[in-house]
């Protein structure tokens, strides 16, 4: 059996939790496995005054740990799986994740107040074009802006006076023990979280046998099983994550069902979809869902999108 792993991941705090993560799991399976951890900086950390829709978003916090474990320097690369390509570069694959975490994204406002208690008079900060389309289509006066770093970066700002509320991953405050800043889980009814949002992924050398048999005992399957799903669903509609598209999935003895939308950045076009199959065609039920926002308008919605964008 393999003697050693190194874990490829980024500095923040958030990623650094998700990769001790990784490693108090495998030490829990296998004592005697040394385990380490690289910090590899990424395209994502460095470029922070830029909006993450103006720099392109493939690949935008995973390629140079992907290079790292091309080249053999790490064996595994540890991601947010939200933030992981649905296309991955020749010779890595998703190998497996973790138990999901809340899916959910959170309201964090500085004077506690709800979603529906917002007003055009309040400023709301968020990075993603998906959370954006979601709030106009609740109230197309709020006032939103752009706003980058890592979680505390952004809660700092916010209590310095850049915005009044924020829009942020639920998981992610929670793994950092910030819960107590949520004002509000915003239900998926509400705001759609984003493809895989709240899962570990864990990416590796597809020839790499003997870190894949040790991977597989770590790998959650009823969270593998919505991952395949919602990112068959981003794959086909060949969104990243700076589109307005979500997706969520829930799954019930033998049955997966699946919650999809794609919206136009300003929330006045928003299309919603589901459907429900069989866990073991799990991403075939995700094309399908797909399928059904395309054939409902959804490609004319995100054309439109990448065209302002290019």
């Amino acid at each position: 059996m393999k003697k050693k792993i190194i874990i490829g991941t980024r500095g923040s705090q958030l990623a650094l939790y998700q990769a001790y993560k990784v490693k108090d799991t495998l030490n829990t399976h296998f004592p005697g496995l040394e385990v380490a951890v690289e910090i590899i900086h990424t395209k994502g950390d460095i470029i922070l005054d830029v909006a993450l829709s103006k720099i392109g978003d493939k690949g935008l916090f995973t390629k140079e740990i992907e290079v790292a474990l091309l080249e053999g320097k790490v064996d595994i690369a540890v991601h947010s799986c939200k933030d992981l390509p649905t296309r991955l570069p020749e010779g890595l694959q998703l190998g497996v994740v973790l138990e999901r975490g809340e899916n959910r994204d959170a309201l964090v406002s500085k004077n506690g107040k709800l979603l529906h208690e917002l007003t055009e008079n309040d400023v709301v900060a968020t990075s993603s074009l998906r959370r954006q389309a979601a709030l106009k289509k609740i109230n197309p006066k709020l006032k939103i802006i752009d706003i980058r770093g890592n979680v505390q970066t952004r809660l700092k700002r916010m209590e310095e006076g850049y915005c009044d509320a924020m829009i942020m991953a639920a998981a992610g405050l929670q793994r950092l023990k910030l819960d107590h800043y949520i004002s509000q889980i915003i239900e998926t009814h509400t705001m759609m979280p984003a493809v895989a949002q709240g899962a570990i992924a864990i990416e590796v050398r597809e020839n790499d046998r003997e870190v894949m048999e040790l991977l597989s005992s770590i790998n959650h399957l009823p969270t593998w099983t919505a991952v395949l799903a919602e990112r068959a669903f981003l794959r086909t509609l060949e969104g990243g994550c700076q589109v307005p598209l979500g997706c969520y999935s829930m799954i019930e003895n033998d049955t997966i069902s699946l919650h999809g939308f794609v919206a136009s950045v300003d929330g006045s076009q928003y299309i919603q979809e589901q459907i429900s199959g069989s866990i073991d065609e799990a991403e075939e039920c995700g094309v399908a869902l797909a399928q059904k926002l395309i054939d409902k308008g959804a490609a004319s919605i995100l054309n439109q999108i990448k065209n302002k964008t290019v």
